[in-house]
Formats: C-alpha cells, structure tokens, sequence
C-alpha cells in the first residue's frame, strides 16, 4: 500500500481476513530488533523493560504484529533511539483486523475533517457497540476462528474512537430505519446498541438521521456510500458491495453521489425527530 490515492475508480481485493504484513511493517521491525541488539539486550531482556511479553516482541521485530503508540514510545526510550524507533512508527501502512480492501480509506479516514455515511444493510461501523459487532463477526460465513474473530473486533471497537478522539471532524449519518428494527442478537445487544446512539447524537459534531420505512423511493435506493472530506479539502468516496469495494476519486462520479447525499438528508427524519424513533425503539430508559 502506499501513500498515494489512485485518480480513477480502484477496484480492491475480495473482502478477505487478517491482511498480510507490509514492507512497512517488516522494516519497523527490523529497526526495533537494531537498536534492541545496540543496547546488548535479548528479546528476554528487553520484553520486561517495555511491559510486553517475549513472543509480542518476536512477532513485532517479524513484521507480524502492528506495534501500539504505547509500546513505540517505551522502545524508543528505553533503546534511546534518536527518535529513530518513532519516526519510523509514522509510516506503518497496516491496521490489525481490518482486511486490505478497506485499510485504504480507513487511512483516510483517520484524518477527515467531514465524513458522511448512508447505510441500508446494519448499523455504520462507527457506530457499532462491542456486542453488536460481535454478532456480525460471529455470524460470519465463511466463519471466522476465535482469534480471528477478536483480532478484527478489536480494530473495530479501536476505530469507533475516531468519534471521540476527533471532536473537531463534522459526522453525518443516515441509517434506514429497518436496520436498527433487525434482531441482531438478542434484545440486550439492540437495545443497547440504540442506546449508544443516542449517545453518540448528544455530540455536536454528530448528525444521525433515520431514513423511516415509511419513505419509499429516495435518493440512496443504489446502495450504501460514504463521502469524506481531508484536511486538503479534497473529497473521496467509498462504496461496497458483496464481495467488493470501490475507493472513488473522480470529482464527477463524487458530485453524483454528494447531490444524493444532499437529497437523503432531506428526504430522511429531521434530527429531533429521528432521537424521538430512537427513544421509542428502545423503549423505557
């Protein structure tokens, strides 16, 4: 993967699991393993002056094991780097559990200053409560091992604090009123997956709007999208499908679909009155 955004229509991988280990993530290692043997260190040695144990170590310096911010900060202090260890920390391209189809936008993502979803099949990752997204690991076909299975809930739940981690960035989301309706787990799982969005819409910067079922043809009938904005002010698109993905970068197609967007938020439930649904769906406080 590399820094630059293709300027057509990329078609990604198949929706896989866990993605393979980047250059970027081998090279780290190998400069964690350099300063480690600089300091006359084993793994055996080092592991406790980190705070990690000895196979996390191996599996950082193998390229196999994407290194927390955490343990970046106490490598680099306690191998005195230069900074080295840190700086190289910055162009890591992997994400654990997120499969190489989205690891794209999700680096986008991370970094958008506006950020728009529509969702007609469940409720928007950003949104999902730890449960909820259980559910859908679990229910996975083909089916998903154990560890796999907490690997990827794991960069979910990581990737939901962008919520509050970025209280600057403007969210908005429109959610058909059939998906949060859906039994998805039991009645404990949705009520409280509903009521992590009522939360969630207490937030300034966070526009959730249901699209009622009462509504019939609207804007967004072609499927689930979402739009971004960087800080460069430049706008992306992203779009899925079954067993594919679509990163879209051409300012004509992404007019198209921000005029949709326009639209949906008008045709779905205003704010106030998509908070009142919530409220009913989820029944007595």
């Amino acid at each position: 993967m590399t820094d630059e955004v293709p300027g057509e229509v990329t078609d990604t991988a198949p929706y896989g699991g866990e993605p393979e280990a980047s250059d970027s993530l081998k090279a780290f290692g190998e400069v964690v393993k350099a300063f480690r043997r600089r300091a006359g260190l084993t793994q055996e040695q080092f592991a406790p002056m980190v705070g990690y144990s000895v196979p996390t170590i191996a599996s950082i310096e193998q390229g196999r094991r994407l290194p927390s911010a955490d343990f970046v900060e106490r490598a680099e202090r306690v191998l005195d780097a230069f900074a080295v260890i840190r700086a190289a920390a910055k162009h890591l391209a992997r994400k654990p559990g997120l499969a190489s189809w989205f690891r794209q936008w999700a680096k986008l993502e991370a970094e958008a200053v506006t950020l728009y979803t529509y969702e007609n099949r469940l409720v928007p990752g950003l949104l999902q409560t730890s449960a909820y997204a259980r559910t859908l690991l679990e229910e996975q076909i083909p089916a998903l091992g154990g560890e796999e299975i907490e690997s990827k809930l794991a960069a979910r739940v990581e990737r939901t604090k962008l919520l509050t981690d970025r209280p600057h960035t403007i969210y908005s989301f429109i959610v058909e009123e059939h998906v949060l309706r859906r039994q998805m787990g039991s009645p404990e799982v949705m009520r409280e997956q509903i009521t992590h969005i009522l939360d969630i819409c207490a937030r300034r910067n966070i526009d959730i709007q249901i699209m009622p079922q009462t509504r019939g043809h609207h804007a967004g009938l072609d499927g689930p999208l979402q739009l971004l904005e960087t800080p460069e002010n430049k706008w992306y698109a992203y779009c899925e499908g079954q067993r594919a993905a679509h990163l879209l970068t051409d300012p004509k197609e992404i007019s198209i679909l921000q005029k949709r967007y326009a639209r949906m938020r008008a045709q779905a439930l205003s704010i106030e009155k998509s908070v009142s649904l919530l409220r009913e769906m989820r029944g007595a406080p």
